[in-house]
């Protein structure tokens, strides 16, 4: 490639299919622990997986309407809802839900778990953000920002803040505490789709909107000094859906990765912005979510094709290869 990136086009030959998880779209995808993966779909399910087999462990069925976004801590899932609705399930019991998380008035769009996992964080499309106790399912605390149409929210590890990212172009930092924006990020020229923070808690990835190469980049942000951008990732040529800090793994140096409704998955250097490696997802259309499994692996969900198992490998160049779809 142009750019000094290598590119894979998938799916190969090696590629192995397993049946699909979900019967739609999937919509969410988030790691749960050691080879297991939690996922939601349009078809208003959440599954389990093995995503090294591709097996089903548990599928949990509720939600009235599509299923937008899952988290988890070690034993526990959260699913948002177009059913305006939020709900827990214990990774070991499939006799429904053990917790209902009612209170938006449109579909839920952003949800974050505490890092001690007491807490919930929630947003909508009805410019509300809300903090709720999970063991209780009450409601601790409700904020309305005016145009303030939340896409993501991430927790700030080891801290009492939440990440945001809106319609309105912007990033915010809330101050869970007291359930107020803490702070404000310059805005950008396009919708911010996703967030993440580093596990260090220093660094904001948000991802944007966009068509035709406007717009489509990641942006980093430093939450120490929250007055400019620190970088930006170019080469998306559509929305870039999710954005993820990596482990440090085959890449010695720090890494992120992205997703796009271009079908392409890639793979930067945190630092000098260059892109290490590209994996287009040929058929799988818009994809939706990553997932950190490990130091080198991703999942991706995608709109047509399920979800696909990517493997980071470290040779001459660094190569994203496609290993299975399920």
């Amino acid at each position: 490639r142009a750019d000094g990136s290598v590119e894979k086009t998938g799916p190969g030959r090696g590629v192995q299919q397993h049946n699909p998880v979900h019967a739609d779209a999937v919509t969410s995808v988030a790691a749960l622990k050691a080879d297991l993966c939690v996922s939601g779909g349009k078809d208003k399910s959440v599954a389990v997986c093995n995503w090294r087999s591709g097996a089903v462990l548990r599928r949990f069925v509720g939600h009235e309407h599509e299923v937008t976004k899952v988290t988890c801590d070690s034993n526990r899932i959260f699913s948002a809802s177009r059913d305006k609705t939020v709900m827990m399930w214990e990774l070991h019991r499939t006799s429904g839900p053990s917790q209902h998380f009612p209170g938006h008035d449109l579909v839920v769009t952003g949800l974050a778990v505490s890092p001690d996992a007491t807490q919930l964080c929630t947003g909508s499309r009805d410019n509300t953000v809300c903090k709720w106790d999970v063991e209780t399912g009450g409601c601790l605390g409700r904020a309305a920002v005016s145009r303030n149409l939340v896409t993501h929210l991430c927790w700030v590890p080891g801290e009492p803040y939440v990440i945001q990212t809106s319609e309105d172009k912007t990033v915010k930092m809330w101050d869970s505490r007291e359930l107020r924006v803490a702070q404000t990020f310059p805005g950008k020229q396009h919708i911010q789709t996703c967030c993440d923070v580093s596990q260090d808690g220093r660094y904001v990835l948000s991802s944007s909107s966009g068509f035709a190469g406007e717009g489509c980049e990641a942006t980093l942000w430093d939450l120490r000094q929250t007055r400019s951008r620190v970088r930006e990732y170019k080469g998306h040529f559509q929305t870039t859906t999710s954005c993820v800090f990596l482990p440090r793994g085959p890449a010695l140096a720090p890494s992120i990765a992205t997703s796009s409704y271009d079908s392409k998955v890639k793979v930067w250097d945190q630092d000098t912005a260059a892109c290490l490696a590209t994996a287009c997802l040929e058929g799988a259309g818009p994809l939706a979510s990553l997932a950190v499994c490990d130091s080198s692996t991703l999942l991706c969900a995608t709109f047509n094709s399920g979800i696909h198992l990517l493997q980071m490998r470290n040779g001459a160049n660094l190569e994203l290869e496609e290993l299975a779809v399920f």
